[in-house]
């Protein structure tokens, strides 16, 4: 339970909405606690940075504040839009997780919403003489967080919304996903072989249809240990699945224990990075077919993400067997690993059957298959020498 709830509120965090209200709500109970300044302060301080001084300056910035929060959001929308048209409609959701975009808007908002309460409050008889200076001291801060903010903006708008900026998010993104598994290639838990169900095992149906999103291996290993069963997935992060189909096997169990393992088990209608490392490969070959498709005709983008595909499956491929019971976080659960081939495969066939008619774009997938082919990780040098010759074949799969 507590594991599903921090993947909910990690989720929640990385939405634009959390930034802004918390930072509001942080400027307005900074405000609210303004009267509150000790009584030691400087009575010429506050004749002379008090109210006189700082309601100007509020009222100006509860003005220009909703006019740059307004037109941000404008640039902000449309930039994400023209992205999501140029790569795939698929990366406008991580667009939005943007931290950057996040805290400007935030601070813009939180801005106005302050020198709006501010002034609101003023008006109202709220604030002391000392509390009016401590609101000046609040105000210059805020200023300087606005200015701040404007030019990080500035500097961000410069390439928010271009190919170079929307490739470089989408190869983080999957850089730390691959890392994860590379930690963890079984999430922690035992190695599974895919689709191999156990004997005498019963099966743990889907609550819901929909792409396999996050599996709970903390609860699963804790309801199985009580159960005194071992769970093995079905179905890996990522994957589709329908209602009532098999997501998971168990070895013993009675109906509860199946209702409980499910809801450990999060399916939603998009697929996650969270346990997914698969995805954002997905993203950059969408990416790369689009670039190839006759309306846009441009193969030095095909080019240039199948150069970040090699670089990501060079430094940050996991093994295809996880370590054996004795180093196992969840020794309850069996996880099927991501394998290598299970990488190549969304990574390049995609390209291949969009890009076969180009000479530059199918000399440079053979380039890349080939320096994967001498890869440190003998499954995945041996993937990439088998695709490769498959792509010389003309068998993309």
């Amino acid at each position: 339970m507590i594991e599903k709830l921090l993947l909910h509120l990690g989720r929640i965090a990385r939405q634009l909405w959390f930034r802004v209200v918390l930072i509001s709500l942080m400027s307005v109970l900074a405000l609210l606690l303004a009267p509150l300044a000790k009584p030691w302060l400087p009575d010429n301080l506050s004749e002379d940075f008090g109210r006189e001084a700082v309601l100007p300056v509020l009222t100006i910035l509860a003005s220009g504040m909703l006019a740059v929060t307004t037109f941000s959001l404008n640039v902000m929308v449309s930039a994400y839009r023209t992205a999501a048209s140029m790569a795939t409609p698929r990366v406008y959701r991580l667009l939005l997780e943007d931290t950057v975009t996040h805290r400007v808007l935030a601070t813009f908002v939180s801005g106005f919403i302050y020198s709006l309460s501010a002034v609101i409050l003023f008006r109202a008889g709220y604030f002391t003489p000392e509390g009016a200076f401590v609101v000046f001291c609040l105000t210059v801060i805020v200023v300087v967080l606005i200015v701040g903010a404007i030019l990080r903006w500035i500097d961000h708008l410069s390439g928010l919304g271009s190919m170079d900026h929307t490739l470089r998010l989408i190869e983080n993104r999957s850089r730390a996903s691959l890392r994860a598994r590379m930690d963890k290639p079984c999430l922690g838990g035992l190695c599974a072989r895919k689709n191999a169900k156990p004997a005498d095992a019963m099966d743990i149906p889907a609550a819901k249809s929909g792409f396999v999103r996050y599996a709970g291996l903390a609860r699963l290993n804790e309801l199985a240990d009580e159960a005194g069963t071992e769970i093995t997935l079905a179905r890996a992060p990522g994957e589709y699945i329908l209602r009532g189909q098999p997501v998971a096997w168990a070895t013993g169990g009675d109906e509860d224990f199946c209702k409980a393992a499910s809801a450990a088990i999060d399916i939603g209608d998009v697929r996650s990075f969270d346990q997914d490392p698969s995805f954002g490969l997905t993203l950059l070959a969408e990416t790369a077919q689009r670039a190839l498709s006759p309306g846009v005709n441009d193969p030095g983008t095909a080019v240039e993400v199948m150069g970040r595909l090699e670089r990501l499956l060079w430094e940050n491929t996991p093994e295809d067997e996880s370590s054996d019971a004795r180093g196992a976080e969840y020794p309850k659960v069996n996880v099927p690993p991501v394998t290598a081939r299970h990488l190549l495969h969304c990574a390049f066939p995609p390209i291949a059957r969009c890009g076969s008619d180009s000479p530059s774009v199918m000399c440079w997938m053979e380039k890349s298959l080939n320096a994967l082919g001498e890869h440190p990780n003998p499954d995945m040098a041996k993937a990439a020498r088998e695709m490769c010759q498959d792509v010389r074949d003309g068998n993309w799969g």
